[in-house]
């Protein structure tokens, strides 16, 4: 997985990866109709899309809206804070991206149980701007672990990097620049 993967939020930002040299990309928010054409410019610029399960709209982010996904788009992977679309994306034998916020010890404990169980290939962790909470989560599951959200700067990715994820979930294009053509 590269350092980067460059999120896209709009039709412009998704051109913008298409150019780039990332092989890897995520799409967050996006209407269910616009999925085709997303998935047939990715493949035909050789581009491995990972979506964001519970931001498509028009589509129930459940086990069936999952085994659609993978059956028609067949994503890279896909990411959820649901625990039946994490199954789901295992089952299908694509990446499962288990999506956990940081709001209190409580919720952090909560998503420690859920992840226990559905033992995601990645865990993406926000905001991931935090780097003691990164080593922490690593630590803890044992999982591969994704940061996203927050981080504004090169150098806040390059503190998260160094704390131990894996990669960075970003929409921010100079984080994008900065890091193109590093493994």
């Amino acid at each position: 997985m590269h350092k980067i993967l460059p999120a896209s939020t709009s039709l412009k930002d998704f051109e913008k990866f298409l150019s780039s040299d990332y092989e890897i990309g995520l799409f967050l928010d996006v209407h269910i109709a616009q999925l085709k054409n997303i998935a047939a410019l990715a493949k035909q610029n050789k581009k491995k899309m990972i979506y964001h399960l519970d931001l498509i709209q028009g589509l129930k982010n459940d086990e069936y809206g999952t085994e659609f996904i993978c059956q028609e788009y067949k994503p890279l992977g896909v990411i959820s804070t649901k625990s039946s679309v994490i199954l789901k994306a295992k089952q299908k034998g694509v990446l499962a991206i288990q999506r956990m916020f940081l709001l209190d010890s409580y919720a952090l404990e909560k998503s420690y149980s859920i992840i226990d169980k559905t033992k995601p290939d990645y865990v993406e962790v926000l905001p991931g701007v935090i780097p003691s909470m990164i080593q922490e989560i690593k630590d803890r599951t044992q999982a591969k672990i994704i940061a996203g959200g927050l981080i504004r700067t090169v150098e806040d990715a390059q503190n998260v990097l160094d704390a131990g994820a894996e990669s960075i979930t970003t929409s921010n294009k100079e984080i994008w620049d900065h890091f193109i053509g590093i493994a």
